[in-house]
């Protein structure tokens, strides 16, 4: 098996990092260029190649040359709102070190008030360095799979009674993944219910829709609006690629984390691109 090394390099004597971006646009650019770096090496492995990647680091990252007693001040210049799973290591997949990100996890990445409040904390606090807020979904996710499985069989939800916690997770999913599933059959027509693999991609719709519909919700729930410095967007991790997905209406381009819609309209021919992309056009004939 081919060897992939990834080393954090940090040089003394000097300041090492990269810079921060000084915008939204940039701090996307820099997410989406360390996934494509990330996903790379990964390829080439699979060609057999063995494999060196080094990510620099500021020192000062890791409060190594803090003078006395100051702490290490965070300048993260994205947020991510991502899914607890464990197969999906943020800085990792960004190609990130220490105090580049503000990493918030929960269970389906929903936002519930622990959530919203800590986003509100980087928005107000940490303004100085943070351009750009994005809700990551995964591929497979296992809290979008219990509310799509629910939907699909409304007596499961009796299953849930016992667990307060596991329920409320899946409700607050409940109206995507109908979303999702209208969206299917409109797209689709109703016969595609019958498809070995309909759940498998009405998953999949929903991880998407539901960190689209994150994204735009904190667009206006932590007042970010046109003017402001820091913007939201959206994305899904695909385990087996370790690619960064996410259609765009009128765009063939899916890599990447993208800004999500802003009005109605704007969800349905997301929802429609992303049916006929590439990614759910394989699922369906696979």
């Amino acid at each position: 098996m081919a060897r992939i090394d990834i080393v954090y390099r940090c040089i003394e004597g000097s300041s090492g990092g990269r810079e921060r971006p000084r915008n939204s646009e940039e701090a996307k650019r820099r997410l989406n260029d360390g996934n494509l770096a990330f996903a790379s090496l990964f390829r080439a492995a699979a060609r057999g190649d063995d494999v060196r990647h080094e990510i620099d680091i500021d020192p000062r990252d890791l409060g190594l040359l803090a003078s006395g007693d100051s702490p290490l001040r965070q300048a993260p210049f994205a947020a991510i709102l991502g899914c607890a799973d464990a197969r999906v290591p943020v800085e990792l997949i960004f190609n990130e070190g220490p105090n580049d990100l503000f990493v918030v996890r929960v269970a389906g990445n929903t936002l519930g008030d622990d959530v919203l409040g800590s986003l509100k904390y980087a928005v107000e606090h940490l303004r100085m360095s943070l351009k750009l807020i994005v809700v990551l979904g995964h591929s497979g996710c296992g809290a979008v799979t219990a509310a799509v499985d629910v939907f699909l069989n409304p007596a499961a939800y009796l299953g849930l009674t016992s667990s307060h916690a596991i329920r409320m997770l899946v409700d607050r999913l409940q109206v995507v993944v109908h979303v999702a599933a209208l969206r299917i059959d409109q797209e689709c027509g109703a016969a595609i219910k019958e498809h070995p693999r309909y759940r498998e991609l009405l998953i999949e719709l929903a991880v998407m829709m539901n960190a689209a519909l994150a994204a735009h919700t904190l667009q206006q729930a932590i007042n970010l609006n046109e003017g402001a410095e820091t913007r939201t967007a959206y994305g899904v991790y695909v385990l087996s690629d370790r690619m960064v997905w996410a259609p765009r209406a009128g765009s063939a381009d899916v890599q990447g984390v993208v800004a999500p819609p802003d009005h109605a309209q704007g969800f349905v021919d997301l929802a429609k691109a992303a049916l006929h992309s590439q990614r759910m056009t394989d699922l369906l004939s696979a």
